[in-house]
């Protein structure tokens, strides 16, 4: 797990002003060796009584990662921030679970090593997962080669992408022991009441466009409604690769919004933001803040590939797409909520604030435009 996902991009260690290195700082913080190390040894893992080192890979608006190595293994470690918001320990577990029950099936993952809820050994809720050998797009500066100057080759990291959630939504849930983990029955009904109440939580703004677009989803629901396993925050920023051609999903990363719903709200919540221009020169090749489209397929070719894989129709996409701005809106809300109210780490959470203005007012005006 080199360059994790979920999380802004990481440069090379910047010196305090004292010489002192933040990211060995950090890690010495959040992780102790000598407790992490006893706690591996009551699991069985590989290396009992060879040293333990620890390096801080990435932080993000929610969680830390850390490279965990021992008696020439490597893992990944995911915990909370030095701040644990509330319910973040229970989510920390919610994650494990899935990625314990995506064990055999072809959704590409970090395999689950150990998780430990016991916030005696770290201060918080942890689990360890294979360390994974590839690249995120969030914490690259632009395409790796050869995917920078060969836009063919570029097109696979989309379509790996909407492969990747077509086949998460073909995973039997309930043979997988995630029965409880949501609550599929009524999933459409409640969406906006639910969403609502957890903006009802740290709400100080008026959010123009999001009443509009709650009052557009009140009372519709798809026609039809399949239940599957559902990753909630799915794009870009949440996926590793290999190296090198041709595009290959190493990972799907940050499950902390997994859940058992409609799978369609996946591949909604990669297309909203998608340009509608992809080709070299369109106006629309960077969109998003972090990713250069230019190249990449259609929109209306993702849908179909999801579509051809997943079995799933995508005909009623625009009431998707409606839904995941609305929810995403709240979601980053609740992050600049934390970051005005000066209880969050991580300052680049400030611009989290426009980007909520914007992703609620193109909810609204596409419930203007649908014809759904």
């Amino acid at each position: 797990m080199s360059s994790p996902a979920g999380s802004e991009p990481v440069g090379p260690p910047a010196g305090g002003v004292d010489g002192s290195d933040p990211d060995a700082e950090r890690t010495r913080g959040l992780v102790d060796p000598a407790r992490l190390g006893a706690w591996m040894d009551t699991q069985g893992l590989p290396g009992e009584g060879e040293p333990l080192s620890c390096r801080f890979i990435t932080g993000g608006a929610s969680n830390e990662i850390f490279e965990v190595s021992r008696g020439g293994h490597r893992w990944a470690l995911r915990r909370p921030p030095r701040q644990v918001p509330p319910g973040r320990n229970e989510t920390m577990m919610r994650e494990y679970r899935i990625l314990a029950a995506l064990d055999g099936t072809d959704v590409p993952h970090a395999a689950a090593v150990g998780a430990c809820d016991d916030p005696e050994v770290l201060g918080a809720a942890f689990y360890l997962m294979d360390f994974v050998d590839g690249w995120s797009p969030i914490s690259e500066p632009d395409w790796p080669e050869p995917f920078y100057s060969n836009l063919e080759a570029r097109a696979g990291l989309a379509y790996e992408l909407v492969e990747a959630i077509a086949r998460l939504s073909r995973v039997d849930w309930r043979a997988r022991g995630l029965e409880g983990l949501g609550r599929p029955g009524g999933f459409h009904e409640r969406q906006v009441d639910r969403w609502y109440a957890h903006l009802e939580r740290f709400k100080f703004r008026d959010i123009p466009g999001l009443d509009t677009a709650g009052d557009w989803l009140r009372g519709r629901k798809p026609r039809s409604y399949e239940p599957g396993i559902m990753h909630g925050d799915y794009q870009f920023a949440n996926v590793m690769f290999h190296h090198g051609a041709p595009a290959r999903m190493a990972a799907v990363v940050d499950w902390e919004m997994g859940t058992v719903g409609d799978p369609l709200l996946d591949l909604a919540w990669v297309v909203m933001g998608w340009p509608d221009d992809t080709r070299p020169g369109a106006a629309g090749g960077r969109v998003g803040g972090y990713v250069d489209y230019t190249g990449m397929p259609s929109r209306d070719d993702l849908l179909e590939r999801y579509a051809a894989v997943s079995g799933r129709d995508v005909d009623e996409i625009d009431y998707y797409v409606i839904l995941a701005r609305f929810k995403m809106a709240i979601v980053l809300e609740g992050g600049y909520a934390r970051y005005v109210a000066g209880g969050a780490d991580n300052p680049k959470m400030e611009a989290f604030g426009a980007v909520v203005l914007d992703m609620a007012q193109a909810a609204a005006d596409l419930t203007r435009t649908t014809t759904r």
